[in-house]
């Protein structure tokens, strides 16, 4: 069992089995991704009964509907996870791709070629389906995994993980291809200062949790974002279109980070929009949280704190603002965002080019709405989370992204003079 190994042993096992997975070839690692889906979709009973073990205990300890929501799993989510793991199968295997090559003068070839990174530990909150998706990005892209998941979803990622690795073991791979570090808070300390023994670390869940890897870790990270994602509506724009994507972003699954969080409404339509939005997003179980310019139009508005246009609420909530203009919401954008995605709803090509070009975000949407920001939706098929940041992979994390490149060079004897 896992839980009796120290976490120095769990590092090393997976060292030891990245080398496998880096010498695996694309068929290998599909038939584990498909065994793998295989064993977890024949655990459902097991995996279900887990979860409701730990929403019970969410439950029980005051957790919001937002974190529950986020940590439980029905048939369908599981169903979800199955399917994910043989979409990973199905797309392109990113090692061995060749990014550029050329000859020298000297007849020396070169090339630039994906590799694996090789030990990828993740440490996130809450949702368990993380698991499977992480498990799944890290074996198609040559990555052995340790998996660091939240004690709120214990249950959960245990019952999944001894899944996975049912399947691993099936398709002839070390079944430490994907650990579940288990233990207190000391072990993460331990994953944030095993540099040599973990490549990258990757942090996914809330403001606090990214910070506190960012800030404390020894080994390199990459960084996954929380989502404080505006929708402004601009005074060109088509105010039934605007209401159905500010709907869609805002209710269809408001405790995702791609979820809308703020929205900015230009002055010239607030008199036509605002009103209706209101009403619309009451009816969904929505509160607007507004400034005063907002709350003259309804109330069922309740003031916004100033520090509310920071907050990424995961909750059918959602601060709104009146501007005077689009140079008014980029700026407001600029100083509230966290650089994930956001989206303007226009007919002015001008002012859509203007938001794409000045917004410093993962991802710019225009007259779409900020819930299409995700792996799947871009056809990449599973990802690890939303990179918010500029160094190597900003945007969904899928299987190019969990690579890194080496140069191979191939000489008929060269020297150099």
């Amino acid at each position: 069992m896992e839980s009796d190994l120290t976490f120095t042993d769990q590092a090393r096992a997976a060292q030891d089995a990245s080398r496998s997975l880096a010498t695996a070839g694309r068929r290998l690692k599909d038939q584990a991704l498909h065994a793998m889906a295989d064993a977890l979709a024949a655990a459902e009973a097991s995996v279900l009964a887990a979860n409701a073990d730990d929403v019970a205990a969410g439950r029980a300890s005051g957790m919001s509907d937002a974190l529950i929501d986020r940590l439980a799993l029905t048939p369908a989510r599981l169903a979800g996870m199955v399917q994910g793991l043989r979409d990973v199968a199905a797309l392109p295997d990113p090692v061995g791709d060749v990014l550029r090559g050329w000859t020298n003068p000297n007849g020396v070839q070169v090339r630039q070629i994906r590799v694996p990174f090789g030990v990828v530990g993740i440490i996130y909150e809450g949702r368990p389906n993380v698991t499977a998706d992480a498990a799944g990005i890290c074996v198609k892209s040559g990555n052995a995994a340790l998996l660091r998941g939240s004690s709120s979803a214990f249950n959960s990622n245990r019952a999944t993980v001894a899944a996975l690795q049912d399947g691993l073991a099936a398709a002839g791979l070390p079944r430490t291809c994907v650990q579940l570090v288990e233990g207190g808070r000391e072990v993460t300390a331990e994953m944030m200062a095993a540099r040599g023994l973990i490549d990258v670390l990757i942090p996914r869940g809330g403001a606090g949790l990214i910070n506190a890897v960012v800030e404390g870790s020894k080994v390199p990270v990459i960084e996954t974002g929380t989502g404080n994602c505006h929708v402004f509506v601009d005074a060109t724009a088509d105010l039934d279109v605007a209401l159905d994507i500010l709907l869609n972003a805002k209710v269809q699954r408001p405790s995702v980070c791609n979820a809308a969080e703020t929205l900015l409404v230009h002055r010239a339509v607030a008199d036509a929009f605002l009103p209706r939005a209101i009403a619309a997003l009451g009816e969904a179980g929505v509160t607007v949280h507004g400034t005063p310019q907002v709350r003259a139009f309804s109330d069922a508005v309740v003031p916004a704190a100033d520090d509310e246009f920071d907050a990424e609420y995961l909750s059918l909530d959602l601060a709104a603002a009146v501007v005077a203009d689009l140079d008014e919401a980029l700026d407001h954008i600029r100083h509230h965002s966290t650089g994930h995605s956001e989206t303007i709803v226009t007919a002015s090509i001008a002012n859509a080019d203007r938001f794409v070009a000045e917004v410093d975000a993962a991802a710019v949407l225009v007259n779409a709405s900020s819930r299409f920001v995700d792996g799947g939706e871009f056809g990449f098929g599973a990802e690890i989370g939303i990179s918010t940041q500029k160094l190597h992979a900003r945007g969904p994390m899928a299987l190019p992204e969990m690579t890194s490149t080496k140069y191979v060079l191939t000489g008929q004897g060269q020297t150099r003079p």
